[in-house]
């Protein structure tokens, strides 16, 4: 479990394994640990000195936007939680839900295109993981969603680094797609 507060920006670099480059997410990595790579929950399998490497499934390539990536390209990264860890975020799992759209990015509002089935579970003022990044939604219509960032977000995550057109990772929260799936057994008759 993550909270979707970015702890570090690392960078992709090249090889037959998806790798990345960093240096402060590495003071307690471990192989086998999870970490959390712009959003997505994957297994340290190769830990150097300067970085990381993790095995991708097809799964994760085909529900992700860590297939786009390309050496050199930022990615948000994050340690999962501790017992003691405070919860600054929201309850994060690193199970991308799917890919959106950046729309725009502009004064600190970004604005994403999300798949129409992830519509339900995205309300006013409920959370959102972006890229892994923990965010309040402002406003949800017709499956756009806008976010307000601010400028610590903006300098902590590789927002700074996405265009209009790039994919992004999307999460929704858990609370909302357990409430959902109740909900849709009670109108069932399954309650």
């Amino acid at each position: 479990m993550f909270t979707g507060i970015i702890e570090e920006l690392g960078s992709v670099e090249a090889g037959p394994r998806f790798s990345v480059n960093c240096s402060l997410v590495l003071s307690d990595l471990t192989p086998g640990a999870s970490i959390a790579v712009n959003g997505v929950c994957l297994t340290a399998v190769d830990i150097r000195p300067d970085g990381f490497s993790a095995d991708l499934a097809p799964e994760t390539l085909r529900v992700t936007n860590l297939g786009d990536l390309k050496p050199g390209d930022l990615v948000n990264l994050e340690r999962p939680v501790t017992p003691i860890t405070r919860l600054s975020g929201h309850i994060v799992q690193g199970h991308v839900d799917g890919v959106g759209t950046l729309e725009s990015l502009e004064n600190y509002v970004l604005k994403v295109q999300v798949p129409k089935d992830l519509d339900r579970f995205l309300v006013y003022k409920g959370s959102i993981a972006i890229d892994g990044i923990s965010l309040t939604i402002a406003n949800v219509q017709d499956g756009l969603v806008t976010v307000a960032i601010i400028p610590h977000t903006w300098e902590a995550t590789n927002l700074k680094a996405t265009k209009p057109g790039h994919r992004i990772n999307i999460e929704c929260d858990v609370l909302a797609k357990h409430v959902d799936k109740l909900m849709s057994h009670m109108r069932e008759g399954h309650a």
